[in-house]
């Protein structure tokens, strides 16, 4: 684009100057401006239609200002200035100026006009200055596209840079930002080859010692990034931490170099920022260094990756040695948790904060397990020993999903953290426990096949079923043993308005589904057939396999159903309503648990956690699309899983357990001979968790 020619011009000025009036205006005065003086030499071709030409030299303020405010005030004028002036006071002409219309035909000022840039002297030489640049129609298009239309020089250099990076929201921090993203290598650097192409190099550098304090002869961006990280974790790290590393460091800058770093790594490309401070800390040798401090001073800064590294390598490394500082890693977590970076070390964290749990409860019970009462026992659990049960599962999920993601650095760490969890679960927690459980239990269970004073599963329909004043939805969750269920209600409570209670009862032995499932289902009499090789257990006198337990169900009520969960989530609502409609009782069967543990042994703490998922999106559907307002969660059994197999030393010797069992079977055939003369082929159960409480045939022995 170049100037306009005269012709069009002469042209456009007539076109001005026949436009009707303003309201209130007698006269039209147009100042044409050309501080270039490009025209200054054909201004006597110059003859336009309706106007008088009244040429400025700078020698004749006064003479123009009279004739136009006094000596002529009817006639329209074209007043050529070729001025500019530094101040605005030393326009003699402004008050008229302020009232008169403006015309520039140079390219400066159309490509101002174009962009709505004002008209200022200093605007002008700064435009000017960026040519090259304002040249390209699509250049000044990125211009015209930003937010903001630059007013004063400073404006326009983050406007020229801005628009070379792809910039609209345009300030100092997005314009650094880019040239970082842009490379480390200034020579190869893409984005600052632009701004020195087009003359924005010098710009960005004293935009960039404006803000972060950066300042260098031979200004380079490698060493500008480490400037802005190295000052930005002076915020929230001592700075004799980093001694010798002063020279990276501007401490008046820190505010601006901290919120560059902390915004750009709550940005969606944070990624590219991390792979920056990586490069930074292995050139500076910073894990070797952070390595020397203490855990309280690297917890509160996320700026260099290798932080979360270093704090996990110091206290697993601790836990391997036995040290385990329950509230420093209690607090360390709390904090990283909080960190942009946590996610990559969410699982590392997550287990050593389970580790801290567990060392908390064996604190507090580390003289060992006493009770004397088995009902007491019973309460101790259920009220507070779960919770290490939890603990461990929890530590193990995290162990779990760590060793889908190898870590060179911490692998080998976490593992022998998970041994030191093995040790205390299993040795301690549930031989002590396990140790105190079996000594107060026998004789009860020797006695009555069951804890006194504890409900009983096989009571469940008769005592929460056949009360119910209202519909009853119960969900059954194959192997939702207790803590399961505690972490399920304690998460219901939190996410729902609803009544949550958490209640126990003594399982039915033994603790396997077939039997569990049975003690649920309404019955007066539980008893055992073997079929072949196959047992069945009967509910007075009908099988109580899954496809018999709808029957058994509407046999004690006829508005009851069975339904598998699978059937009921993957149905159509419309479906789901017809499944359940006009029924008093509903069963709903879940698997997820056990059938985790059939397909391995390290899916099943996983697996509970997917459980307890399902069962809060099933209430929703419950409370939702039913309308129903009474829900029982319960299992047929729970389990008992350690990580490391049992050795030879944690099994107990059978012979007292079959022992019983065969004088239970005695006790059995006495009752049973004279009525029955296939005792040994029937087995009534009791109901229990202990491998004491059944009668059992000879088959099983």
């Amino acid at each position: 684009m170049a100037s306009m020619d005269l012709y069009t011009i002469i042209r456009d000025l007539n076109k001005r100057f026949v436009v009707p009036l303003p309201e209130f205006y007698k006269r039209r005065i147009i100042f044409w401006y050309d501080e270039d003086r490009e025209f200054e030499d054909k201004l006597d071709d110059v003859q336009v239609d309706n106007a008088k030409l009244l040429v400025l030299t700078g020698t004749n303020n006064f003479a123009a200002k009279k004739l136009l405010n006094v000596d002529d005030t009817t006639n329209n004028y074209l007043v050529y200035c070729p001025l500019s002036y530094e101040k605005p006071e030393d326009d003699w002409l402004l008050d008229i100026e302020m009232y008169s219309e403006e015309f520039r035909a140079d390219l400066i000022s159309i490509w101002m006009d174009e962009l709505g840039i004002p008209s200022t002297p200093a605007m002008r030489k700064q435009v000017k200055e960026y040519r090259k640049f304002f040249k390209a129609k699509v250049r000044r298009d990125k211009i015209a596209s930003q937010n903001k239309v630059p007013s004063v020089p400073a404006q326009l250099h983050m406007a020229v840079m801005g628009a070379l990076g792809g910039i609209k929201d345009v300030t100092p921090a997005a314009i650094i930002k880019e040239v970082l993203k842009a490379g480390m290598d200034t020579d190869t650097n893409d984005l600052h080859q632009e701004f020195v192409n087009y003359g924005a190099d010098k710009a960005f550098w004293s935009m960039a010692k404006q803000g972060s304090g950066y300042v260098s002869d031979q200004p380079d961006i490698a060493m500008l990034a480490t400037h802005i990280l190295l000052t930005a974790t002076t915020r929230t790290m001592r700075l004799e931490y980093l001694a010798g590393l002063d020279g990276f460091i501007s401490s008046p800058h820190q505010s601006f170099c901290f919120d560059f770093i902390s915004d750009w790594l709550h940005a969606e490309d944070r990624e590219q920022l991390i792979e920056i401070a990586k490069s930074v800390e292995d050139e500076l040798k910073l894990p070797q260094r952070f390595m020397k401090l203490e855990v309280s001073d690297l917890v509160d800064t996320e700026v260099f990756p290798c932080l979360d590294e270093v704090i996990l390598i110091k206290l697993m490394t601790e836990i391997g040695d036995h040290i385990i500082d329950v509230d420093v890693i209690k607090r360390t977590v709390e904090k990283r948790r909080t960190c942009v970076n946590y996610e990559p070390f969410k699982d590392y964290y997550e287990g050593i904060l389970q580790v801290a749990n567990m060392q908390a409860f064996y604190k507090e019970h580390s003289t060992g397990f006493h009770s004397a009462e088995a009902k007491k026992v019973w309460k101790e659990y259920t009220s507070e020993y779960y919770k290490m049960d939890t603990y461990y599962r929890l530590f193990h999920k995290s162990y779990g999903e760590s060793l889908k993601a190898y870590n060179s650095d911490l692998h080998d760490l976490f593992r022998s953290v998970m041994e030191k969890v093995e040790g205390l679960y299993k040795n301690w927690f549930l031989g002590q426990l396990g140790g105190n459980w079996q000594t107060v239990c026998s004789e009860e269970l020797a006695k009555y096949g069951r804890i006194l004073e504890v409900p009983q599963q096989a009571d469940f329909y008769r005592n929460r079923i056949d009360n119910a004043d209202s519909r009853v939805f119960v969900v059954i969750s194959d192997a939702l043993r207790y803590e399961v269920a505690a972490s399920l209600a304690e998460q219901l409570r939190r996410e729902t308005q609803a009544d949550v209670k958490l209640q126990d009862v003594q399982g039915i032995f033994p603790t396997i589904t077939k039997f569990g499932m049975a003690a649920l289902l309404p019955h007066k009499e539980l008893e055992v057939e073997m079929h072949g090789a196959v047992l069945k257990v009967m509910a007075d006198g009908v099988s109580t396999d899954a496809g018999y337990r709808d029957r058994i169900l509407k046999a004690e009520k006829p508005n009851s159903v069975a339904v598998k969960y699978e059937d009921l989530v993957n149905a159509k609502r419309a479906d789901r309503s017809t499944m359940v409609k006009g029924m008093d009782v509903v069963y709903i069967y879940h698997d997820t648990i056990d059938e985790a543990s059939h397909t391995s042994d390290t899916m099943v703490f996983p697996a509970c956690d997917d459980a307890i998922q399902e069962l809060k999106n099933l209430t929703k559907i419950i409370c939702n699309d039913f309308g129903a307002t009474h829900i029982l969660f319960t299992a047929d059994h729970g389990f008992l899983y350690t990580y490391s197999p049992l050795t030879e030393d944690d099994k107990i010797d059978k012979t007292g357990f079959v022992n019983r069992i065969v004088e239970y079977g005695r006790r059995y055939a006495i009752m049973m001979k004279d009525s029955d003369p296939d005792y040994l082929q029937k087995v009534q159960f009791l109901g229990g968790t202990s491998e004491y409480d059944a009668f059992a045939p000879k088959e099983l022995r």
